[in-house]
């Protein structure tokens, strides 16, 4: 079955390790990966091709307006993909578009399926995107209530949560000694990592606040800055609060297991709107670390609230700030937590599981 995977790029996509992790995974004797990218680059790309699937440049959308022209952009987009014969393609694309469907159909591929990635919604391009596609994957389990109750959509869903690494996101043990000196860090500092591309949604801010408040405690901010007057926003906001020393921002990680082991609690305070299956806490619970995040959809289909994490309510600084200064005085609950974290992750989010339940999904649409 010759599969085509969608993303914008491997270079600013979130979810590009994601789709990469995929399509690795599949059965090779089974299914035929493919990628598409609008934009080529980026070391995930050349892992892909470096495992023997190709990755094509090339637009897999066109513009909604004007209505008219619609379909003739379509069938001309559609030309580069028919010689390929794709049986499927599952688009990783984050936006409400739904000129691919199209696209995709007159290419002559017999399904169109979406990952459903974040909580954004309202647009009626989403409801057409919806009612263009085979199925849907949803992220979480909150998305078909608050999506997909409308025009017969639920019948299409299906909730399948990402999954890790196990094998590569464990405990191991590093020098945390020689990390500190080496950020001219307290030998003493609690390490607190957000990892997440520098947009608001995250609550870098929210967490730059809450570190005000604790003692002892310094922020690795590991993400690329996409807005860099975002960025100059959070180093203001931080050299006003006095904490400017504690706050550092790192920028990309290359080696994510290692920088994880380093830290000793990893927060991700999202703001209201919600996640869709945030990887990073998946992450860093397989690697049996304490996390604190927002109680929003995704990160509480994660962690159960005092057994395998924390969760406190959204945009409050002072709850974040509290749940802090627990886990930096109590090692011995960052402990249980990170221990019913891992096991919550062998039982639940694995890769392994995330691919076995794609592929049955890609063979019951395609009847094979």
């Amino acid at each position: 079955m010759k599969i085509l995977f969608t993303i914008p790029n491997f270079i600013t996509a979130g979810s590009g390790r994601v789709l990469a992790n995929i399509a690795l995974g599949l059965d090779r004797e089974k299914f035929n990966p493919m990628v598409c990218v609008s934009r080529k680059g980026g070391a995930i790309e050349t892992e892909l091709e470096a495992a023997g699937i190709q990755v094509i440049e090339a637009p897999f959308t066109v513009p909604a307006k004007p209505y008219l022209g619609l379909l003739n952009r379509c069938k001309t987009v559609a030309q580069v993909f028919k010689p390929y014969k794709f049986d499927l393609w599952h688009s990783f694309h984050y936006s409400d578009d739904y000129s691919e469907p199209i696209i995709a159909r007159l290419a002559g591929s017999r399904s169109w399926v979406y990952t459903k990635k974040s909580m954004m919604w309202g647009t009626r391009a989403w409801v057409l995107r919806s009612l263009l596609a085979t199925r849907i994957i949803a992220d979480n389990h909150e998305m078909p209530e608050k999506f997909f109750k409308q025009f017969g959509l639920a019948r299409k869903v299906r909730v399948i949560p990402h999954g890790v690494d196990l094998a590569l996101f464990k405990p191991i043990t590093v020098d945390q000694e020689a990390y500190r000196a080496a950020l001219h860090l307290p030998p003493s500092a609690v390490l607190v990592g957000l990892v997440a591309h520098l947009v608001p949604v995250k609550g870098h801010a929210l967490l730059i606040d809450a570190a005000s408040k604790c003692a002892n405690v310094h922020l690795l901010l590991a993400g690329r800055a996409n807005d860099p007057s975002y960025l100059s926003q959070l180093q203001t906001q931080a050299d006003q609060l006095g904490v400017t020393g504690k706050v550092h921002f790192l920028g990309n990680i290359a080696d994510m297991p290692t920088f994880l082991a380093h830290l000793d609690i990893i927060a991700l305070p999202s703001l209201s709107r919600g996640e869709g299956c945030p990887v990073v806490l998946l992450e860093a619970m397989a690697c049996a670390k304490a996390c604190i995040a927002t109680d929003v959809p995704g990160s509480r289909d994660l962690i159960e609230d005092g057994i395998s994490g924390l969760l406190i309510p959204p945009e409050d600084s002072d709850a974040l700030a509290r749940a802090i200064q627990r886990l930096s005085v109590d090692r011995d609950l960052c402990a249980r937590l990170g221990a019913a974290a891992r096991h919550r992750v062998e039982g639940h989010y694995t890769l392994v599981r995330e691919v076995a339940a794609l592929e049955h999904l890609y063979s019951e649409i395609l009847k094979v």
